[in-house]
């Protein structure tokens, strides 16, 4: 998986097609470790489906990235570091996977919405995570569950 572009890059980007974004502290992040997942989560997001994201502490620590915040911008990429989405987490807090709940699971809008699904993926998901990182999966392992509003969905590259 390719670095995330800048966040000063992406910016000037979005003001080349008039795009200016709501003040607050703006991070990049993107969905998915495939391009393949990356596509069918932002699907989601589109649709309307998913207004929730969920990512290992553990991997943010590794990779020194600050984890969002409540009022946080995101500029959301694709799997080719093309800007997606512009959204803004409305609530963020970080809990063991096993704290995950029901309601929480529904809002991230994966699959048929269950938490049993939501647990599935998600461990699938953090076991690759973990592998990078050199971790070990528990279910105690910290995740990070944000719940967000999408602010902008913007065209493909190549399309009006």
């Amino acid at each position: 998986m390719q670095p995330l572009p800048s966040v000063d890059s992406l910016i000037q980007q979005l003001a080349g097609h008039g795009i200016a974004l709501p003040t607050g502290r703006v991070r990049v992040d993107g969905y998915g470790d495939s391009a393949e997942l990356s596509a069918e989560l932002l699907d989601l997001i589109k649709s309307g489906r998913k207004r929730a994201g969920t990512g290992l502490l553990w991997a943010y620590e590794h990779d020194h990235e600050p984890i969002a915040t409540t009022g946080d911008i995101e500029i959301v990429v694709d799997h080719h570091n093309q800007p997606a989405l512009i959204t803004r987490i409305v609530s963020s807090e970080v809990i063991s996977f096993h704290e995950v709940g029901a309601e929480y699971a529904a809002i991230e809008g994966e699959g048929d919405g269950s938490l049993e699904y939501w647990r599935k993926g998600h461990w699938n998901f953090f076991s690759r995570e973990c592998r990078r990182i050199g971790r070990e999966p528990i279910e105690t392992m910290p995740v990070v569950c944000n719940v967000f509003e999408v602010l902008h969905v913007l065209a493909p590259p190549g399309n009006p």
